[in-house]
């Protein structure tokens, strides 16, 4: 199986290039009021351009009234909605009505709750206790969830673990955001090319069944 693989966070329409022509399937831009990747609608717009619909752009917030995020993503022509933290079954319903492709991220601090779908969510991102931070968390407790489908494993990643994590836990995906960064907010070109490339190998070895 081939990993699927986000970056997110991105600010610069060079950023979303960069990605995609290393192989990411899907870009993010942030929403969040106090996330130093936060970015106007005007940005987003450059940024989801950038890619041209050639992979998933996903519209991310954590404070944002769910319908809000979703008429963004419509406006800027971003393909999805990722709805993190406390948000309800009924927020994902309004925000599906406006853009039908709808993503949660949690973490283990803040639900137990791991069944991708539960919210009507098409897939599931799960996080570090404290999100965006770039901390490591502890992927030994995943081994008394028996998670499957379209999960994503985020918090902590960078191009020398992210290939360690994948092989730890066997997420269907891996996001990226401050592992690929010099400072916050502000994107490393040559640590996406990394990460993707990094990720990419690991799938790539699974498929011709080489152990790495």
């Amino acid at each position: 199986m081939t990993m699927y693989v986000k970056v997110c966070g991105l600010r610069h329409p060079e950023e979303a290039e960069v990605a995609l022509a290393a192989g990411a399937d899907a870009i993010g831009v942030v929403f969040s009021q106090k996330s130093p990747r936060r970015v106007s609608v005007d940005e987003a717009r450059a940024v989801v351009a950038a890619v041209a619909g050639r992979i998933d752009t996903v519209v991310v917030t954590n404070d944002l009234d769910a319908a809000e995020a979703a008429q963004i993503a419509r406006e800027i022509g971003a393909s999805v909605v990722q709805l993190h933290g406390s948000y309800t079954a009924e927020d994902f319903d309004r925000a599906r009505a406006i853009v039908p492709r709808v993503w949660r991220a949690t973490s283990l601090a803040e639900t137990d709750e791991l069944t991708v779908g539960a919210y009507g969510d098409e897939a599931m991102l799960l996080d570090a206790p404290r999100p965006g931070s770039g901390e490591r968390w502890d992927l030994s407790a995943l081994a008394a969830h028996n998670l499957s489908g379209h999960w994503l494993l985020a918090g902590g990643l960078n191009p020398d673990n992210v290939a360690a994590a994948i092989a730890d836990v066997h997420p269907w995906g891996v996001d990226v955001s401050s592992g690929v960064e010099s400072a916050p907010g502000v994107k490393d070109l040559d640590k996406i090319r990394a990460f993707v490339a990094s990720a990419r190998g690991v799938s790539d070895a699974a498929a011709e069944g080489v152990v790495a």
